[in-house]
């Protein structure tokens, strides 16, 4: 195969999917198009890493910006750093450095006599290892490069910083060193950027299995690709099979129905299998019977949504706390009475927490049970509320102990169809009880989408699009609200038959 080496081989991202799975940089370099589509929550977080790295400039004002979105050019971005140090400049932003054929960009780094402090700025709030690493081949190139480097640091974000006000960035963002953690790697980084573009130099795909690397420390972009041998349903779907599943794996085993018999496995994985092999449904009765014996009328459906900003929107918050922005909420006075429905979204653009907490109060009354799905989320976010509207605490008080958790007949597997897949997640629950209720009819499908719609209808100022943004979210909270009646109603259908 005939490559040609174009200005740099490696920068600090492929370095890191190096140390995680060389095939997986490898392809990334000659195959990008077998690429896994980048999912709607992937693109969230580059778009908040470029918004936090921007926030962090502040930090140190009045800088050069030698970025690409600058100079749209790796050599180019290279060329105005190099004049930037020559001129004298003490604050830059997106310095660019290239050494044998690896690239480096440091987000921020600041002079202070003849030596530069350097700023590697993340969205997280805690310093990871693959931080280390990434710092560590940053320090490797601008040491190579005659960069004298006083310090090195991580800049991210202080998840105890409470909004008051204008966004105070001294507050928001957390300095870190890692100057004592990343020397010691250098020989470490040697060597593997000669490995690195070894890999890259040679004629074949390297032939690496699959493994525990897959998922650590990020999903692999070409996992569609590494596991298309594996089935649909396979081994490691079953529940919290974690490292047993590649016990098997190395066996030669990726078939459910091949697991052997004195192969140890849960409670819970016993009846997936078991369930999936014979195509029956599991169901204790006496455990079900003893849960929906728990629920009193009138009874309530509730489901929230949320959305999580790094850098607070809105005073008395912090960063990535769980904003409630949506609920539905279906209440049944008797078995056999209709549903009446309420439901409230926010606007987008103001803080929708203490209208939604009003308006919730109002419409769960103060009697009978409330079912959720998962009732730890319901319950902390209802916490929250109080905490951070006091005036609501007694109230909120009064509904915590109403909330009953429909999840748990499914977690527990007293309930259990093969369609269900190993998973009691409610996405999978219900169209497995009843498949007219997918999700897969609905324009938001899950979550994480609904809280990316939430954010988009923010910004926009075309009006039919934020009205079409209100009904899909509407309809998709409302699914979850309404399958929850759709499960319960199957629950108790269950308990009679048997």
């Amino acid at each position: 195969m005939n490559k040609e080496i174009p200005f740099h081989v490696l920068s600090k991202s492929t370095y890191i999917k190096g140390l995680q799975c060389e095939k997986s940089i490898y392809l990334n370099k000659y195959h990008p198009e077998l690429k896994d589509a980048i999912p709607a929550s992937r693109e969230r977080v580059f778009t908040t890493g470029h918004e936090v790295g921007a926030l962090a400039q502040q930090l140190f004002p009045r800088g050069v910006d030698c970025g690409f979105e600058v100079t749209r050019s790796g050599q180019k971005s290279v060329e105005l750093t190099e004049e930037a140090i020559n001129e004298g400049k003490d604050v830059i932003y997106e310095a660019a450095f290239q050494h044998e054929g690896v690239l480096v960009i440091a987000d921020i780094m600041t002079k202070n006599e003849n030596k530069w402090k350097v700023f590697e700025v993340k969205s997280s709030t805690k310093v990871a290892e693959y931080h280390i690493n990434d710092t560590a081949v940053q320090y490797y190139v601008m040491n190579k490069c005659g960069i004298d480097i006083d310090d090195i640091s991580i800049v991210h974000i202080n998840n105890q910083y409470v909004r008051q006000g204008e966004i105070d960035v001294r507050q928001l963002f957390t300095i870190e060193s890692v100057k004592e953690q990343v020397i010691p790697l250098q020989d470490f980084v040697e060597n593997n950027i000669t490995k690195f573009k070894e890999v890259l130099e040679g004629e074949n795909v390297p032939e690496i299995d699959i493994g525990e690397h897959c998922h650590s420390p990020f999903e692999c972009d070409f996992k569609g690709h590494c596991w298309k041998h594996i089935p649909e349903y396979s081994v490691f779907d079953l529940s919290r099979i974690s490292k047993k599943a590649f016990e098997l794996y190395r066996k030669g085993i990726t078939e459910i129905k091949d697991i052997p018999d004195d192969f140890p496995l849960t409670t819970a994985q016993a009846i997936e299998k078991e369930c999936f092999l014979l195509n029956k449904n599991y169901i204790e009765r006496d455990e079900i019977k003893s849960f929906l014996d728990g629920i009193s009328y009138p009874l309530y459906f509730m489901d929230f949504e949320t959305i999580q900003y790094a850098v607070p929107m809105f005073d008395n918050s912090r960063p990535y706390q769980q904003i409630v922005f949506q609920y539905s909420l279906f209440r049944k006075g008797s078995s056999d009475a209709d549903a009446d429905h309420y439901e409230f979204l926010g606007d987008g653009k103001s803080d929708p927490r203490k209208t939604f907490i009003e308006n919730l109060l109002r419409d769960a009354g103060n009697e009978g049970t409330i079912l959720v799905y998962n009732a730890g989320f319901e319950s902390a976010r209802l916490r929250e509320l109080a905490s951070d509207i006091p005036e609501y605490e007694e109230g909120i008080n009064r509904m915590l102990p109403r909330i009953a958790d429909l999840m748990v007949p499914f977690q527990r597997r007293a309930y259990y169809k093969p369609e269900m897949r190993s998973s009691h997640s409610i996405k999978m629950v219900l169209p497995a009880i009843n498949p007219e209720y997918t999700y897969k009819n609905l324009e938001i499908q899950e979550g994480g989408a609904a809280g990316m719609e939430y954010l988009r209808m923010s910004s926009l100022q075309d009006e039919e699009e934020r009205c079409k943004i209100r009904k899909n979210l509407l309809e998709y909270c409302g699914r979850d609200t309404w399958g929850m009646a759709v499960i319960l109603g199957d629950l108790f259908r269950a308990v009679d038959s048997c």
